[in-house]
């Protein structure tokens, strides 16, 4: 192993999967999903993120057709009376989704394609995209969640909360999906992915019980 780009350790890349999968990748804010998605993309070249519509305004240096594609309210309108959606849904007063066709391209192009987004969306994705899999990535407690949340200097108090209880509804619905992640150590968390969406991971029922467990217990202080 060796250090990548990124600064982490770089691990070992496995050949591509023989059928190209789908994933759905779902946490709360502050649950670190983005970062263990970002730093799997550059370990892994035969994954691919797909790009999302949305009508929320960019954020500095976002660029449209590579972090989003960013439209306004009856251009998305229109493209979900298309059925161009294979889901969509409205977060934080704005409205997000992924398309179908740009999914399909990827896939027949032979990456295994992640899907940056919500229960919601996880849910209608495994409703009309049947063999998607499905990841939800829990912090390793409610406090070390909000404590993120603070670190990142990005939100006020009031936003802080907000995001504690869209956080404690959304880990309600972990149980949906079919892997558990806790990311506790940003590492192993980053192994744990990127095995999963290789086809590597054979879960002994001891670490299937240790997730349970602490999905438990954030349900419970939640």
């Amino acid at each position: 192993m060796a250090a990548g780009r990124t600064g982490i350790i770089e691990m070992a890349s496995s050949e591509p999967a023989a059928q190209p999968r789908l994933y759905v990748v779902s946490a709360p804010s502050g649950g670190g999903k983005t970062s263990l998605v970002n730093a799997l993309l550059e370990l892994d070249d035969h994954v691919a993120l797909s790009v999302s519509h949305t009508t929320r305004p960019p954020r500095p240096g976002e660029r449209d057709g590579e972090h989003y594609f960013f439209v306004d309210e009856p251009t998305f309108q229109a493209l979900v009376e298309q059925g161009a959606f294979l889901e969509h849904a409205r977060v934080f007063d704005h409205r997000y989704g992924t398309g179908r066709e740009a999914v399909e391209k990827q896939l027949a192009r032979g990456y295994d394609v992640l899907l940056d987004i919500d229960w919601q969306g996880a849910r209608q994705v495994r409703a009309s995209f049947p063999g998607a899999r499905s990841i939800f990535i829990l912090p390793p407690s409610m406090q070390e969640l909000r404590q993120r949340l603070v670190d990142r200097g990005q939100d006020s108090d009031a936003v802080i909360e907000r995001r504690m209880r869209d956080a404690r509804s959304e880990i309600s619905h972990a149980g949906e999906f079919e892997y558990l992640i806790v990311n506790d150590d940003f590492i192993e968390s980053l192994k744990r992915l990127q095995a999963i969406v290789r086809g590597e991971v054979a879960e002994a029922p001891e670490d299937i019980a240790k997730n349970r467990e602490v999905l438990a217990q954030l349900l419970e202080t939640g």
